[in-house]
């Protein structure tokens, strides 16, 4: 049987994602209000079902009820019966939480050389001759076997390259302080925005990502997004970090039964807003490319004028809530909104859009030879698991029962680039130390040498006068001790 994953009925039609289709990607935009999280939760609960690992960016806290079973509501109910789901039951599913910055959840960490100059570059808004000073550090710090794991690492080696540019101009070329200096004012800002917490060890191992508990689901990785989320540098940088990564490890498996992984990111426009281009171009490279690893990446974000056309094009299955058109740039949007649907002669999509309730939206998937399907507006399923945030209590205990409990906790921070330099720089600065005392000393030496060999010399003149007198003394008294032996030997 085909694997499918149900998101809702047209009617009496149940409208089906094709699992083989969802690493196509897709889209789930509207307004405030309208749903899109409910949607969301609903698509990672199906994947987790089918076995599939879901990696989803919690902006707003609110997701992480889908580790804890529903509760019983009027509005649930009312939508059960609604769509006659009589196998519907409330479940939680398994949850791994992590947190940049370790508080809600495992921390989650990158190096900097995993990072890589270009993707560095891409981040710090580089331009060609500043990327070409930091790719010229990484190969330095490369052929002297020095680790890039962290921001002092490379701030260490930028230092280094910089005092030391004479020397490697032969070998690499010019370097230019003034870009060593604006590279690092840029390290600056990533770390004010917690780039110390992102860059460090131990690293994210992806395989942590792509688990499934005993009973065959999917584990639905929670990545706590609401402070993140403040530093859309730091968010932008683990996105593209992510993807960069996933598409070089994972190997080619074309278009799977199903996805080895389906990744969301929620509030999307965040990821997008004033990237530089050269950003945009990677992610949208990225996206095209790593379908074709089993990965589909699923953008949640209020319109879809949000995604830049680039990457809205690569998107294959969307989900489109209520838009409100109160302005004419409202209308404008929601017109835009409509022309990215397959048309359905009975519907008049623009108008749907601004007359959908909460729990609806306008659905365009993919059937199994990857055309988009003629529009429909469907009424969305409603979750099993919670809606709406846990305890912190319930995260404590759902990160103490997690697979990856105590293996990312501990910050490691080994002898790298950074350790090294220091080292030398203080080995230099005690054999300098050395060098001058020496100095000193010969100088205090040259002081007192003159002086010596003139007591020297003295002395030995004193000696030799003692000398001669000691002779003296002894000619008088042999001739003193000879008259007195004659005059008593009766001798004249």
């Amino acid at each position: 049987m085909e694997n499918r994953l149900f998101m809702g009925q047209a009617g009496n039609v149940a409208i089906d994602l094709l699992a083989k289709m969802s690493n196509r990607h897709g889209l789930i935009a509207g307004a405030t209000g309208t749903g899109k999280t409910i949607t969301m939760q609903g698509l990672a609960e199906g994947f987790s079902e089918l076995g599939v690992p879901v990696f989803l960016a919690d902006i707003k806290g609110d997701v992480s009820g889908v580790s804890m079973p529903g509760k019983t509501h009027p509005k649930v109910t009312e939508r059960v019966e609604l769509m006659q789901l009589d196998d519907f039951a409330f479940q939680g599913f398994p949850v791994t939480f992590w947190d940049v910055f370790g508080k809600q959840g495992h921390p989650v960490r990158t190096t900097i050389s995993d990072m890589g100059p270009l993707l560095l570059s891409r981040l710090l808004k580089l331009n060609d001759t500043q990327q070409g000073v930091l790719s010229l550090v990484f190969r330095v710090a490369d052929d002297n076997g020095w680790l890039l794991l962290d921001l002092k690492d490379l701030r260490a080696m930028l230092k280094f390259v910089s005092d030391n540019a004479a020397q490697f101009r032969t070998l690499y070329g010019n370097i230019s302080a003034a870009s060593v200096g604006a590279i690092q004012r840029r390290l600056i800002g990533l770390e004010d925005q917690g780039g110390d917490k992102l860059f460090a060890e131990p690293m994210l191992n992806l395989d942590d990502l792509l688990q499934t508990d005993a009973e065959g689901k999917g584990v639905i990785n929670l990545l706590a997004a609401n402070t993140l989320v403040q530093s859309p540098q730091l968010y932008s940088a683990f996105l593209l970090w992510l993807l960069s990564e996933l598409f070089e490890q994972l190997p080619e498996v074309g278009d799977p039964d199903k996805p080895k992984l389906v990744i969301f990111f929620d509030e999307a426009h965040l990821i997008f807003k004033k990237a530089p281009a050269a950003l945009l171009d990677k992610v949208e490279q990225v996206v095209r490319l790593i379908r074709s690893k089993g990965v589909g990446i699923y953008f949640v974000t209020q319109n879809p004028t949000d995604i830049p056309e680039s990457v809205l094009g690569q998107l294959g299955n969307r989900i489109q809530h209520a838009l409100r058109a109160y302005t004419a740039k409202d209308q404008k949007a929601v017109r835009a909104a409509a022309q990215t649907f397959r048309a359905n002669p009975e519907l008049d999509t623009e108008q749907a859009i601004t007359d959908l309730g909460v729990g609806e939206a306008l659905v365009s998937v993919l059937d199994e030879k990857g055309r988009p399907q003629m529009v429909q507006r469907t009424l969305i399923k409603p979750p099993k698991s919670q809606i709406g945030p846990i305890t912190d209590i319930q995260r404590v205990q759902a990160m103490a029962n997690s697979l990856v409990v105590g293996v990312y906790e501990k910050l490691v921070d080994r002898e790298s680039a950074y350790e090294i330099l220091a080292e030398r720089t203080d080995k230099l600065a005690k054999q300098q130390q050395a060098k001058q005392v020496e100095i000193e000393r010969q100088k205090q030496l040259e002081k007192v040498e003159p002086a010596k060999r003139s007591s020297q010399r003295q002395t030995a003149l004193e000696a030799f006068f003692k000398s001669a007198m000691r002779s003296l003394g002894s000619s008088i008294g042999r001739k003193i001790a000879r008259g007195l032996l004659g005059s008593l030997l009766g001798k004249k």
